[in-house]
């Protein structure tokens, strides 16, 4: 059974024959009930605190779980975006290897068709030269053969001298009257 301060102020003892001196068992009873009422005051007070705290405690646990399940959220979420920044790079990545190739490949079918058109260009040049250096020495013969005497025709002559002299003649503005 607990003891109250009212409990110890209020207990008689017994009197016995040659027992304490009253006065001073009051006193000190009065002492140790205003000790006592002070401790349990004080033992209410850190009750009081302890039942705080307590309450603060599971406010912070749950709090604290609420937390954590946010940072398990932040982290599933970074882990998230990291695997689509991955997947999108690599796309990205493998859209410009596409696009390299193509343009390598544009690149080597241009060379391709440039050699041809070279190719074709020497041949054409060379035909062309041919054709030129055939001409030329076609002229040179034509040129040889003119530069030849012609052995002499009379009836030729013939001609040659009145067309001449007709060409003259009109030019001189005469009239057409005989030779």
């Amino acid at each position: 059974m607990r003891l109250t301060p009212l409990d110890i102020q209020n207990h008689h003892f017994a009197l016995r024959w040659r027992g304490c001196d009253a006065e001073e068992v009051k006193t000190f009873l009065r002492l140790v009930a205003d000790d006592y009422a002070s401790l349990l005051r004080e033992t209410e007070g850190l009750r009081e605190k302890m039942r705080s705290l307590e309450e603060r405690v599971a406010s912070s646990a749950g709090e604290e779980q609420t937390l954590r399940q946010t940072l398990m959220i932040a982290q599933g979420l970074a882990e998230d975006l990291k695997r689509t920044a991955m997947k999108e790079a690599e796309v990205l990545v493998g859209e410009a290897e596409v696009k390299s190739e193509k343009i390598l490949d544009a690149a080597h079918r241009r060379a391709a068709k440039l050699a041809e058109d070279i190719r074709e260009m020497k041949q054409l040049r060379i035909r062309l030269a041919s054709a030129v250096r055939s001409t030329i020495e076609t002229h040179l013969t034509l040129l040889e053969g003119l530069a030849e005497e012609l052995p002499e025709d009379p009836l030729l002559d013939g001609k040659v001298t009145y067309l001449a002299r007709s060409v003259t003649f009109r030019a001189s503005g005469g009239s057409s009257g005989g030779a």
